[in-house]
């Protein structure tokens, strides 16, 4: 992987809670990996036989890196968009059952992401979405249908797994 600002891969530890926690949704889902960098997330998904994943990824080596090593494993059913993933996610989009949300640290991308997902159609009703960001900065502000589902702490790094229930499901407190 060539070198990029801010390219911070989610360690293997985290990627294998994430994984075991994930595992009774993965088999055909289509999964969005929202900042892929490494693009540990979206091959670890198709993998685990997603049905497919598209791979968002702004710095242009990168995304070359990415579409080379979706040849080299012959995933087909991988997709690679070397694109800005704020100016993706404001067009209308398709449902995805899995999105991974692991923005560069410190840019205040997550907020802007969680909510152009929410708003333009990239979720499917029962979606599960995993969010990584700081510690210090606390749970991101989310839809009131979105239940956290899992949460742990590795370091610096909180990471997170949402359940989207259909609106007017939650089985989150109103209190």
């Amino acid at each position: 992987m060539p070198d990029s600002p801010g390219l911070r891969p989610t360690t293997d530890r985290v990627r294998e809670t994430l994984f075991n926690w994930l595992a009774p949704s993965m088999v055909d889902a289509h999964c969005l990996d929202c900042f892929a960098g490494s693009g540990a997330l979206g091959l670890e998904a198709l993998s685990r036989y997603a049905a497919s994943a598209t791979l968002l990824e702004m710095e242009r080596g990168v995304a070359q890196t990415l579409q080379q090593n979706l040849a080299t494993l012959k995933a087909t059913n991988g997709k690679v968009v070397n694109t800005n993933t704020l100016s993706f996610l404001a067009q209308p989009g398709t449902p995805h059952n899995v999105v991974f949300v692991d923005p560069p640290f410190r840019k205040g991308l997550l907020e802007e992401t969680l909510s152009l997902l929410e708003s333009n159609g990239w979720l499917a009703d029962d979606a599960l979405i995993y969010v990584e960001s700081e510690v210090e900065n606390g749970l991101p502000p989310v839809p009131v249908h979105w239940d956290l589902h899992r949460e742990k702490v590795a370091g610096q790094v909180a990471y997170r797994l949402y359940h989207r229930q259909a609106q007017g499901e939650s089985n989150a407190s109103t209190d």
